[in-house]
């Protein structure tokens, strides 16, 4: 494979998926507006114009591509998965108190939390109107569990993220929650609304479930070992913000006594101090817990690849395949 093929298979994908796309984003346009509440548009468009690869809507309409889908009914099911998107994004941003996201102020602190809530849910509702429109009710199943998912895994991350008991199997529960749940569903009914067979949309499912858990886990494993003018983060964010993530769960395991009342001070109770930073790097450099999570990411990304096996030969699935290896490509 060429260096552009393994670097930037997105770009490549929405070259390929232009018309389709351009259609999405008018749609998004069209139903993020409000006649009574001038509020809804001005927040939701600060988000979802400030960048971003919209990688999920496009899996989505590549997927229904893949099976040669000549209807509509995909373009309404990318707006969808978009606005459940940007939902999470305004509610997570409220949750977390953040105040930057994508290079820019959040919405919740140009505006104020209430807004940043009450927009949300519009969207949400704004998204079920969207997939009631293609009459599928298998497709309605999928994006209502989809969003039931991510709720639960966001509800999960808060009562589990300083808790030092957390362990790899519940990370694993609150990843799916919080990213691959849409990933898989993007890619999901998008073979759904084409027509594909079950046993291909149980593998399209697997790849989507797949391509999530590694995205997250390389993003978690780069705020540690990250370029900060690469990750928009600094080294280090998910530590000071007492989050437990795959590298701190593996150091935790492993912890002496004296170790495991470090992670306990910093972690559990927030009691940070200089110094701590190099600390938990240095634990982590000691179990070879960066290696290991980055070995887990590499695992999930030919998982994802391996499920592809199942679907048609065709230009779409070789970039799908390269975006596997583009999201852990990034730890190389």
């Amino acid at each position: 494979m060429d260096t552009d093929t393994i670097t930037k298979p997105h770009e490549r994908l929405a070259d390929l998926l232009t018309s389709e796309m351009d259609a999405v984003n008018t749609l998004i346009r069209t139903r993020m507006a409000s006649e009574h509440a001038p509020r809804i548009p001005e927040v939701t468009a600060h988000l979802v114009e400030a960048g971003g690869k919209r990688l999920r809507p496009m899996l989505t309409l590549a997927t229904a591509r893949l099976f040669g889908y000549s209807g509509d009914h995909h373009i309404r099911l990318a707006a969808t998965v978009e606005f459940i998107h940007t939902a999470t994004l305004l509610h997570d941003d409220v949750v977390d108190e953040s105040a930057q996201r994508r290079g820019r102020p959040t919405a919740n602190l140009l505006w104020d939390n209430k807004s940043s809530v009450l927009v949300g849910d519009y969207l949400f509702s704004r998204s079920f109107q969207l997939m009631v429109e293609t009459g599928s009710l298998r497709v309605l199943d999928i994006l209502a569990n989809a969003s039931a998912t991510i709720a639960e895994g966001e509800v999960l991350q808060m009562t589990a993220a300083t808790d030092l008991g957390t362990d790899e199997a519940v990370y694993l529960q609150v990843v799916r929650g919080k990213t691959a749940a849409l990933f898989s569903a993007a890619t999901e009914v998008g073979g759904v609304i084409a027509g594909a067979s079950e046993d291909q949309v149980k593998a399209l499912f697997e790849y989507g479930d797949a391509l999530g858990i590694a995205f997250q886990i390389a993003d978690d494993l780069l705020d540690y070992q990250g370029d900060s003018k690469t990750t928009g983060k600094n080294v280090g964010d998910d530590f000071r913000e007492r989050k437990l993530t795959l590298p701190v769960i593996k150091a935790v395991a492993q912890a002496t006594p004296d170790e495991y009342a470090f992670w306990e001070r910093t972690i559990s109770r927030g009691r940070q101090d200089e110094g701590d930073l190099d600390h938990a790097l240095g634990l982590m450099e000691k179990y070879g817990t960066l290696d290991a999570t980055r070995s887990d990411a590499f695992n999930w990304a030919e998982k994802a690849k391996t499920a592809l096996k199942a679907l048609p030969d065709h230009e779409i699935r070789t970039l799908l395949r390269d975006l596997a290896d583009y999201v852990v490509a990034r730890l190389n």
